[in-house]
């Protein structure tokens, strides 16, 4: 699956000790550009974390995975980036401005002066 959007948030690393060694973890928070913004929290892991730096700003598509897990009876959901494309054409910037244009103004009355009008 893949989102794209810009970099709003990065949040504390996250670093533990496991049965298979030490483990590192980021968590980035990212803003889509729809017309209704929504904003996804994702994870790099490992290696990931260097083989993709990121900061606030930067626009990027994500490529990821979601996985749940279940511990003590209650279930997790996590969203692990696996490849992160920066500037990927991506426009963040408010909608494009359109040209209006406007009838000029010829000191003629309207046809519908005189008419009762409810407002």
């Amino acid at each position: 699956m893949e989102i794209s959007g810009k970099i709003i948030a990065v949040l504390p690393l996250a670093t533990g000790q496991g049965k298979n060694g030490m483990w590192r973890s980021q968590d980035y928070v990212l803003e889509t550009t729809d017309q209704y913004p929504k904003k996804v929290c994702f994870n790099l892991f490992n290696d990931k974390i260097d083989q993709f730096p990121m900061a606030i700003d930067d626009v990027v598509n994500v490529s990821f995975d979601v996985e749940s897990r279940e511990y003590n009876g209650r279930w997790y959901t996590s969203i692990r980036a696996w490849k992160i494309d920066k500037n990927a054409g991506i426009a963040v910037s408010a909608a494009p401005v359109q040209a209006v244009s406007a009838t000029p103004f010829n000191g003629a009355p309207a046809a519908s002066e005189g008419t009762d009008l409810p407002f």
